[in-house]
């Protein structure tokens, strides 16, 4: 996996390369190194009249202070409406995104809480566009496992709002 195939953006910055992204939540963290953070990713997508639309975010939450954060999309030329095939991708295209961070990125961005001994004072998170109602429950246990597996916590509806909230409004 090559991380300078991957281009982020938000709504002030445009083509950002993985790097730069690693820059910006060291920057971010490094603003207010007291507090506590939750480092997030998650994917929704959309059918949209020429293929499917996949929108991974990743979500850096200053816990009650602000966040700051950037998307990835990605197109299949199909139309994809089987439901577990899209929870399937959705859920590898997060996955694929957390594997860009090795531990060396994660030391990386959070070496502003170990300066101020505050280690401990941040989680990192899937965030599946799944719940324990809808359709989507069937999905849970397969879903979250895979996550599990990688020592990432995983997290589903209600609480996963990277994918159903952050990433949901990028894929219209």
């Amino acid at each position: 996996m090559n991380e300078d195939q991957y281009r982020f953006y938000n709504v002030s910055e445009r083509n950002l390369s993985f790097d730069q992204v690693v820059s910006r939540l060291y920057h971010f963290v490094k603003c207010d190194p007291n507090k506590q953070y939750r480092l997030s990713i998650g994917t929704d997508s959309q059918v949209h009249s020429n293929g499917t639309k996949f929108i991974t975010a990743l979500h850096l939450h200053r816990v009650g202070n602000g966040a700051w954060g950037c998307l990835h999309t990605c197109w299949h030329q199909r139309k994809i409406r089987n439901l577990k095939e899209k929870i399937f991708l959705e859920t590898m295209y997060s996955q694929e995104i957390a594997f860009l961070l090795t531990p060396f990125h994660l030391e990386k961005i959070f070496s502003p809480l170990h300066e101020n001994a505050n280690s401990n004072n941040f989680s990192f998170e899937i965030h599946l566009d799944i719940g324990t109602s809808g359709l989507t429950k069937e999905f849970i246990q397969e879903m979250t496992s895979k996550v599990s597996a990688m020592g990432i916590i995983p997290k589903i509806k209600p609480d996963s709002y990277t994918a159903f909230s952050y990433a949901n409004k990028f894929t219209k």
